[in-house]
């Protein structure tokens, strides 16, 4: 299965979950979008729309209450033989305190039998992508948020996946490392052009990585808008004093913003 041809789409996903009080919470409502491969889609929304819902639903970690993924040729829309390889870069650093950054990027390899000079291997070669040479002997406790984080990007990376999720991947780093390591996410997945989807809060974000944003309503989530990034690559700080960056965030803020009250509201009247 060619990585190149491979696309999914999601198919009026909904999900319904029951809250502590036994109330229904209808978290989804019938999500219908397509992943298209070697790109980057965002999903962008206000807080409690189900962005991460919608992400566990397509790694296959949860559950639709109705609706489906389906992974197809994305040439002739036939079902595909088998799903994509896919790794998750979570907020979290999700690092194992005991065990070296080589030893926890190379943990999945470990765990698929390959020998330790093979996954020692490619772990130095996912590190270097990540400008972390020559750490594989440190612990996560030696290193900063910003590099942990990178190593956990590596441990991704080192699979091989054909489509790379994105949980807010720097949503626990100061400013300035957020900055930095957004430009240097861009030109990973611009080298490597692996399929990946990104959840974030950030404008910015969106724009400077995807090549399509999905922007979600309040909840229940559902797609309010889908919109096509036709800013030049590589893109970098540099990107945001382009007149198009202007505008793009204009439009997407927007949106956003009336989602954001309707949210606001929302959780006024449930306090």
């Amino acid at each position: 299965m060619e990585a190149d041809v491979v696309a999914f789409d999601c198919d009026d996903v909904s999900l319904t979950y029951s809250a502590k009080s036994g109330a229904p919470v209808e978290a989804l409502q019938r999500v219908s979008l397509r992943i298209n491969p070697r790109r980057v889609t965002a999903i962008i929304g206000p807080s409690g729309c189900g962005k991460s819902t919608l992400l566990l639903i397509i790694r296959g970690l949860l559950a639709p209450s109705a609706g489906r993924v389906r992974f197809v040729d994305a040439q002739s829309g036939a079902m595909a033989s088998a799903k994509p390889r896919m790794a998750t870069v979570w907020q979290g650093f999700n690092l194992f305190p005991w065990r070296t950054v080589g030893e926890n990027v190379s943990f999945g390899l470990e765990v698929g039998g390959m020998t330790h000079s093979e996954r020692a291997g490619r772990a130095r070669r996912s590190l270097a992508q990540v400008d972390l040479s020559g750490f594989e002997s440190k612990y996560p406790r030696q290193l900063s948020g910003g590099m942990r984080q990178r190593v956990g990007l590596a441990r991704a990376l080192v699979m091989e996946p054909e489509v790379l999720l994105l949980d807010e991947p720097f949503g626990a780093l100061d400013a300035q490392t957020r900055l930095v390591l957004q430009e240097q996410l861009a030109r990973l997945v611009e080298k490597s052009g692996t399929t990946a989807v990104l959840v974030t809060h950030s404008i910015e974000e969106a724009i400077l990585l995807a090549d399509t944003i999905l922007v979600m309503t309040a909840r229940p989530g559902r797609i309010a808008a889908e919109i096509r990034v036709d800013l030049p690559r590589p893109r970098t700080m540099a990107t945001t004093h382009l007149n198009g960056y202007s505008s793009l965030f204009g439009q997407i803020y927007g949106l956003l913003r009336d989602e954001v009250v309707k949210a606001m509201a929302t959780e006024m009247e449930r306090a």
